[in-house]
């Protein structure tokens, strides 16, 4: 599966090298076209300046979070039995859940009181700060909710425990992030070179 992933790679790179050249041909041979070169200055000043920009959107925060959450998860052991076998895995269900209902409260106070301050300036859900914020805070609340459960039911016996548990989905979804910038540059260059 590894060899897949790493064609995969290799064709988008290749790809975003012939996009460079072939804005560069589409230009010369077109210049009335509006196709913008890569290779000019202008597409140079832009590749160059705004790498940074184009891949810090709020979906590669919303990925990370997302991982940071699932990983967390996983390795808190929620998921290593279909049902509760001890009085202390039943014990960490049970204060996991009260989290998550504490959690649902606070969203539901945040959001459904009159004048809440989730809402945007008309009174709506979307757009507004609660839907910018619920991935966020959906990923906070599944941290919460693994690390609770994950130190009553004796998974995590320490505090670096529970700090190797936040890294771990981070570790395991290292590729997803390599795809999010070739992906991601390779979209931005097709937008630029005929947008």
């Amino acid at each position: 599966m590894k060899r897949v992933w790493s064609y995969i790679a290799l064709v988008l790179a290749l790809a975003e090298v012939v996009l460079i050249f072939l804005s560069w041909l589409l230009s010369a041979a077109l210049p009335n076209s509006g196709v913008r070169s890569m290779l000019s200055g202008e597409g140079l000043r832009w590749f160059m300046g705004r790498f940074g920009d184009i891949l810090a959107t709020p979906l590669l925060s919303w990925l990370l979070l997302m991982v940071i959450a699932v990983g967390c998860l996983v390795r808190s052991g929620v998921f290593s039995r279909s049902k509760p076998s001890s009085y202390r895995e039943r014990r960490a269900l049970l204060m996991g859940g009260a989290v998550l209902c504490l959690c649902m409260a606070v969203l539901l106070l945040l959001t459904m009181m009159p004048h809440a301050a989730l809402l945007s300036a008309t009174g709506s859900l979307f757009p507004s700060p609660f839907s910018y914020s619920l991935i966020p805070f959906a990923s906070y609340t599944i941290c919460a909710f693994s690390i609770v459960y994950g130190v009553v039911a004796g998974t995590y016996q320490s505090l670096t425990a529970v700090y190797d548990s936040l890294l771990y989905g981070i570790r395991q979804a290292a590729p997803l992030f390599f795809f999010y910038i070739l992906l991601t540059q390779f979209y931005e260059s097709l937008i630029f070179v005929f947008g």
